[in-house]
């Protein structure tokens, strides 16, 4: 700030909002070296600006932001977050005239009293400003247990209403007096609260959800226990219901280049575009478009449909539905790269050279027409040699050359050691009463790696733009495996004879030896599922960590702004840095991207638990049928109260629970991953084939259980020393495990690496 002047009306809002406690007319003149007449007019600065209602003031003459929170208030513990954080919101806010929900941390050691505070308690406490939307809390006292929502299955027997929790932690039943049970039915999946205190079992009905038996259920479970926004308030879709067609202006004319989509035959929108030509300055390189549209165009920040995208952070996929990031009119129209219309598009210009090396990029604003909405199928069909009308006249001039640097971009990845894991995705196909008519095995083609080469490129592309310009950057991050996961992982591979380095930097190379020496062979699925739950979570974070799954330096999201607001910042930071019109980094967001990582990576687990959950659910409809039946099976993962298991063809996961394994006690060794009884020596372990009955399938919270009939082969292991784990006795359960079916999700989206 220059010294010596007064500042203007936005200088002065800006430096009231961001200052962590309120500022006094003293602390201001001292700030800006304000004397004499400038004091003066400074006061009167700071009268209008009280006026108008841009700042408050308290008895103190301190000012602060009018939207802060006061320094005495009364909030409600509503979450935990990853690492292990209490968080709260005020009791009283409304986000349409107060705006975001702010962050607020409970400090741990700052709570007066005894009682530890936990989720659900009101408390009054004490903030402290930390940055913009976030505060610390110090608890000054416990106000008591607000009432717990907790979702459930309605039943009655004998005239009283029963509810029993969709989520399987919560393992008590609750009674509905019939005054209380607001209209609900059998089978209604509903939204309860508890009456009458913690440990009591009655409860009142507050919502239905709907009936368990209609299939469309089951994903309205899933958005509800996890909080997905659904509605657009109604300020974002007015937003959205305006939006018109983007002016070329100064824009690229892209519009006469063959740019494509290709997406699956499920698709709903088209928000990427490729196009390749050889390049033919440097024989054997390339030249690439990867064209997006231009979400930062239509979605301006701060605006009521930017905090709406940003509070939902990503679109959530399910067999039955989509809820989307941004209204259908962007999602599915303006931002939607629909054939022989005009899109607005940001487009990243690549150049690889004959060893896939990225070796230069820029970046446009530009205006597309699309020649064709192809699918992955079809793509491949007609490099195959079976192309249909369309993709016939589009083979020679953009289909060959697309296969032809994904052929050097493909050489490039397996060179550099990019984790090579292979895990057959499923495919869930629903009837047309809403049901799942069939589980398979979703089928992976050179066309779906193609447009993934192509994007990664993209994503390496904007990282190195905004490290060239010193823009701040939301990278996607993923780190090592953690030094504990590492050695669990090495252990284990050890009791199949598999060695991985030890005492040196893990690269992603050193796996891919070990996935290929076990390729073809009976453990090769048991290895690779292994590894994967080996790995660090991938995160949104301002800190570059490089991405080790994909052996990169450097990796951002920048392909997908209509379903992941990470990338919608990576294009509003690239707009910025380049000068490339309207719609760029806002100055005030710039201090913001380490809360930009948390919430969105929040955004992100949370939609991945309501697909599985979702999926879970579904699967556990279609096996309900086949309760009774018999199925063959591999053992996935091994806990000291049972096995799971996932069954071939569908992939349906359950539990054996521990009691069904004989009359024994069984030990966890958990280095080997097994079972071992304690008196016959008999195991079980991770990778095993078995032959299981079907006992139990609840569609209400996807839990699958299964009887043991039994082991068809075992793996071979070698022998290891035990740790001191292996000394520990585990007792045979004595409650009755609760099921939990880890089903894996059909993505719609491109990978959430």
């Amino acid at each position: 700030m220059a010294k010596g002047r007064v500042p203007t009306r936005d200088e002065l809002l800006v430096f009231i909002k961001e200052s962590a406690t309120p500022v006094g007319k003293r602390e201001i003149a001292r700030a800006w070296g304000l004397k004499g007449d400038q004091r003066i007019e400074l006061k009167q600065l700071l009268r209008d600006l009280r006026d108008n209602g841009d700042i408050a003031a308290d008895r103190a003459k301190t000012f602060k932001d009018p939207k802060a929170l006061t320094d005495i208030t009364v909030l409600e513990i509503v979450r935990v977050d990853d690492d292990g954080h209490l968080l709260a919101v005020p009791r009283r806010h409304d986000e349409e005239t107060d705006g975001p929900v702010p962050r607020i941390e409970i400090d741990p050691h700052g709570t007066r009293g005894s009682v530890a505070p936990a989720v659900g308690d009101r408390v009054l406490a004490s903030l402290k400003r930390r940055g913009k939307d976030t505060y610390q809390a110090k608890i000054i006292r416990r106000l008591g247990s607000g009432p717990k929502k907790i979702l459930g299955l309605y039943e009655e027997q004998g005239g009283l209403g029963r509810v029993t929790p969709t989520d399987r932690k919560l393992r008590r039943e609750f009674d509905v007096r019939p005054a209380d049970r607001n209209e609900a039915r059998p089978g209604d999946i509903v939204w309860i609260e508890e009456a009458g205190g913690h440990l009591s079992r009655h409860a009142k009905v507050i919502e239905r959800i709907g009936p368990m038996s209609d299939p469309r259920t089951i994903s309205l479970i899933s958005i509800a226990a996890n909080d997905i926004p659904v509605e657009f308030p109604e300020a974002a879709a007015r937003e959205a219901e305006h939006a018109k067609a983007a002016p070329l202006g100064d824009r690229l004319d892209l519009r006469q280049v063959p740019l494509v989509t290709i997406d699956g035959e499920d698709a709903r929108d088209f928000d990427d575009a490729v196009f390749a030509e050889p390049d033919p300055e440097h024989p054997g390189g390339w030249r690439l478009l990867v064209a997006i549209a231009d979400v930062a165009w239509y979605v301006r920040p701060d605006k009521p449909l930017d905090r709406a995208a940003y509070r939902r952070g990503t679109s959530v996929y399910f067999p039955d539905r989509v809820v989307p990031m941004l209204p259908e009119q962007l999602s599915n129209h303006w931002c939607s790269l629909v054939p022989r219309q005009d899109r607005p598009v940001l487009v990243a210009e690549m150049w690889i050279d004959a060893d896939g090396h990225l070796k230069k990029h820029r970046f446009h604003r530009a205006m597309m027409r699309s020649a064709a909405r192809l699918t992955y199928t079809r793509v491949q069909r007609a490099m195959d040699g079976h192309p249909d009308e369309e993709t016939a006249g589009l083979l020679e001039p953009v289909i060959k050359p697309l296969y032809g640097a994904f052929k050097v971009l493909l050489a490039a990845r397996e060179k550099r050691g990019a984790l090579d894991l292979d895990l057959p995705e499923r495919l869930v196909r629903l009837g047309d009463d809403g049901r799942i008519a069939e589980i398979g095995v979703r089928e992976r083609l050179d066309s779906h790696k193609l447009i993934e080469e192509f994007m990664v490129l993209a994503n390496v592309a904007a990282a190195q733009a905004l490290e060239h310009r010193h823009s701040p950057c939301l990278y996607r991050v993923h780190d090592q495996p953690d030094a504990a996961k590492l050695e669990s992982l090495r252990e284990f591979l050890g009791t199949l004879g598999i060695a991985i380095p030890v005492g040196q930097r893990l690269r992603p190379a050193d796996l891919n030896r070990v996935l290929h020496a076990i390729e073809g062979k009976p453990v090769a699925r048991l290895v690779n599922e292994t590894i994967l739950r080996s790995q660090s979570q991938a995160v949104y974070s301002p800190n570059n960590l490089g991405h080790f799954g994909l052996a990169l330096g450097r990796y951002a999201h920048f392909t997908s702004p209509i379903r992941r607001y990470p990338d919608l910042i990576v294009h509003r930071a690239l707009i910025q840095a380049f000068g490339l019109g309207d719609g760029g980094l806002p100055d005030a967001d710039k201090g913001r991207f380490e809360e930009f990582g948390e919430h969105l990576s929040m955004c992100e687990r949370r939609a991945v638990m309501a697909e599985r959950g979702a999926l879970d659910r579904y699967v556990a409809a279609y096996m309900a049928a086949h309760v009774g039946a018999t199925f063959a099976g591999r053992v996935t993962s091994v806990t000291r109260f049972g096995l799971f298991v996932a069954l071939d063809g569908t992939g349906a996961d359950g539990l054996i629970p521990v009691r069904s394994l004989g009359q024994e006690f069984f030990r966890h060794d958990e280095g080997r991953q097994m079972l071992v009884g304690e008196r016959t020596g008999e195991s079980f372990g991770l990778g095993d084939k078995v032959r299981v009955r079907l006992d139990e399938a609840d569609t209400a919270t996807g839990g699958l259980l299964f009887d043991l009939i039994e082991v068809v082969e075992r793996v071979e292991r070698v022998a290891v020393p035990r740790g001191k784990k292996d000394r520990l006795p585990e007792r045979r359960g004595a409650r009755r495990p609760v099921a939990r079916a880890k089903g894996r999700q059909d993505k719609r989206s491109r990978g959430r690496r």
